[in-house]
């Protein structure tokens, strides 16, 4: 297939440049002795009511008939590709009058309105062009708007987003790269059946104009004596359907390798600033000092078809410098909205409400639009759970990873990139990686590039929402000693989100126990095992299993479910699965209180630090 298309472009081509000049004379030149007369040996497929000869005249209307027909076509697609791909990135209320527009045209038979666009800018070639692409636009909107769909709601393109990338860079970058495949099958098929129609705009009289012709005009002046003389009419029809076959077997070879492909990167030259140089402040001063991050208060509302949800309420938190604090609980107990609500990330709809939202002493709520994205750009990174749906897959890595400095620091492509090798190096990978792309990467890899993209922009807090949850146990090792590392070397906070409770134990040094969607409890990591007080902490702990378990009895497991969201009920919300539960309870909701100085639990009947995890989880 590809060796054909390629044969038939290359003959088309050819005969475009070279028809006018071999065939041009002969195909203008009238022959009064040779008037409609059929095929000959001079004249293969006859001669018109001037006597010129047709084949001639056919071969030189192919530079016209293809050149107004890919102007058409590519005009339509460009038209309708931006206006359709604008969706992923506008406003709501922006994209909703965008959309409406779509279906608005598509209401329409595209060829209807072509003939009536022709009409109204008038016979001939220009006009004819500009109708048909005019009536391409619909077509190409809707299509990329479907594709652009699946693109909007995909990680890597919050991340952009975040990162105060501006709409037009996120078109270029985010959204056509991974929809470019069926876009570009879609321009070339649509290229011959441009060419048809602006061809049957021809025949109607409404296209090109004598004395020019193309190969409708020549099909309508066969027409005729099409009982009488075939071939004279034959010979245009077979041309367009040869034209029109050739942009299809086009558009199946190109389907197959569409993938966008970036620039190699470049050598690196310029040394890269060291890891431990201090970042420059953002913001005004903090409210508590040395906190590199202060959440007080936070609540999430998200909509719903059966009415709002409130997943995170009263959260409050707060991070130092070199802190690694983890949180954890069940899935659903809201861990990830309230990373995301810090990060700026939440899906559309979703309300945030808060007393204190502070990052790197700046308050975030009180900076406007652009200097919110750009500080939490560059003093917050990201590491998501799935890095394969967090990296952009048409993307190299060295373009992902330099792309944050060069839109914030201003920094040379040599430079960004001589940075990215560093960053890489900083995770354990070859700076070849940055020739890769996600896919050909191993997860622990892409987990990896992850962190090295978050480094990039030395953020004084990484989030790190479940990064080894899809990993095997020795590459969960890795990304923990990783991140103890990086915490070492550049003093960044960790807020570390996991439901694995031993791996938190381990790895943190604090840790924050969440359950419907606020904290139960606080304590230091070092009494996790044995100094939690909250009864769903301690049930989260005798969940976890060792070695010295029997293995002829069951695991332990919290009995019931965590609530409704949607009917909260009063109270304490682990009351209908607590084993120490009284009438209380059930009535009025504990608040955080103090048990020691590091060491906090929401509960009206702690457990005793002497009660045993499993009686308890058990009882």
């Amino acid at each position: 297939m590809a060796w054909a298309a390629a044969v038939m472009l290359a003959s088309l081509v050819v005969l475009a440049l070279v028809g006018p000049l071999v065939w041009g004379a002969s195909a203008d030149r009238p022959d009064a002795s040779a008037v409609l007369q059929g095929p000959s040996v001079g004249h293969p497929f006859g001669t018109d009511n001037l006597g010129r000869d047709v084949l001639a005249r056919v071969l030189t209307a192919t530079r016209p008939s293809l050149l107004l027909a890919l102007a058409a076509v590519l005009l339509g697609a460009g038209a309708g590709i931006l206006l359709g791909a604008s969706t992923a990135v506008l406003g709501r209320r922006a994209r909703r009058l965008t959309a409406g527009l779509i279906n608005l045209l598509l209401a329409f038979p595209a060829l209807l309105v072509a003939m009536f666009l022709a009409v109204v800018f008038g016979a001939g070639a220009a006009g004819a062009m500009l109708a048909l692409a005019a009536a391409g636009v619909p077509g190409f909107a809707r299509l990329t708007q479907t594709l652009a769909a699946g693109v909007a709601g995909t990680d890597h393109l919050a991340a952009a987003r975040v990162l105060g990338l501006g709409r037009l860079r996120l078109l270029g970058r985010h959204v056509l790269p991974n929809i470019a495949e069926p876009l570009l099958l879609s321009t070339t098929t649509a290229a011959g059946t441009s060419l048809v129609a602006l061809s049957g705009l021809s025949f109607l009289g409404l296209g090109v104009q004598p004395p020019g012709y193309d190969w409708g005009q020549l099909l309508n002046q066969g027409l005729d004596r099409v009982y009488a003389e075939p071939l004279p009419a034959l010979a245009p029809g077979l041309a367009i359907l040869y034209a029109a076959l050739a942009f299809q077997l086009l558009g199946e070879v190109l389907a197959g390798n569409a993938a966008r492909r970036g620039p190699a990167p470049r050598t690196p030259a310029p040394t890269p600033a060291p890891w431990g140089s201090p970042r420059p402040k953002a913001g005004g001063g903090p409210a508590e000092e040395g906190l590199v991050l202060q959440v007080e208060d936070l609540h999430v509302e998200l909509p719903t078809p059966d009415g709002p949800i409130r997943p995170v309420h009263g959260v409050s938190l707060a991070l130092r410098p070199g802190e690694i604090v983890g949180l954890v609980g069940e899935s659903g107990s809201g861990k990830s909205l309230t990373a995301l609500a810090i990060a700026d990330l939440l899906p559309y709809g979703a309300r945030v409400s808060r007393r204190t939202l502070r990052l790197l002493g700046a308050d975030l709520a009180a900076l406007a639009p652009k200097e919110r994205d750009r500080h939490l750009a560059t003093g917050l990174a990201m590491i998501f759970q799935n890095p394969a749906s967090a990296l952009n897959p048409a993307l190299r890595v060295a373009t992902q990873l330099t792309e944050a400095v060069r839109a914030h620091r201003g920094a040379s492509r040599a430079q960004a990139t001589a940075e990215a090798a560093e960053a890489l190096r900083r995770v354990a990978l070859p700076p070849a990686v940055l020739r890769s792309r996600p896919h050909q990467l191993s997860g622990g890899q892409r987990q990896r590039v992850m962190i090295a993209s978050g480094l990039m922009v030395r953020p004084g807090l990484i989030i790190a929402d479940e990064p080894t949850t899809a990993l095997d146990v020795t590459v969960q090792r890795e990304i923990t000693r990783l991140l103890s590392e990086i915490r070492r070397d550049t003093s960044a906070a960790i807020l570390f989100i996991s439901h694995d409770v031993a791996l938190v134990g381990e790895f943190c040094e604090s840790i924050l126990v969440m359950y419907a969607g606020t904290i139960v409890e606080t304590l230091p990591a070092d009494r996790l095992a044995d100094g939690a007080r909250h009864p769903y902490t301690r049930a989260l702990v005798a969940s976890v299993p060792d070695l010295t378990a029997d293995r002829d009895r069951p695991l332990p497991t919290i009995d019931g479910a965590p609530p409704d969201p949607l009917t909260p009920a009063p109270g304490c919300p682990f009351e209908p699965r607590c084993p120490r539960r009284r009438g209380h309870c059930a009535d009025h909701t504990p608040p955080l209180e103090d048990l020691a100085a590091d060491h906090r639990v929401a509960c009206w009947y702690p457990v005793p630090v002497a009660a045993d995890p499993e009686t308890v989880a058990a009882s």
